[in-house]
């Protein structure tokens, strides 16, 4: 699963970040859900912490503190889901 978000700064530009499977599993882990659940719909939280795990991933520098870097934005959105690319793709029968 690898998402590409949109995020809006309060001040700045706006940029957009790609997740990976570190950024996930580190999402996981501190909420203590699985990325299967995020199918389901995701919390604001959720998608913060991940732009804010990929920033770090791409040398886009944050503040040493979470909550500092949602203070920060004034929004992000999912532009684009590539889904998991291990399950196969559903086609009709012939």
């Amino acid at each position: 699963m690898q998402l590409t978000l949109k995020v809006t700064p309060s001040e700045g530009a706006q940029y957009e970040v790609k997740t990976n499977l570190f950024t996930i599993v580190a999402l996981e882990r501190k909420f203590k859900i699985r990325a299967s659940e995020l199918a389901n719909g995701i919390a604001m939280e959720h998608l913060a912490y991940l732009a804010y795990e990929s920033c770090k991933q791409h040398d886009i520098v944050v503040p040493i503190v979470f909550d500092d870097y949602v203070k920060q934005l004034s929004a992000i959105e999912v532009v684009a889901d590539e889904g998991n690319p291990t399950e196969a793709e559903v086609t009709p029968e012939p």
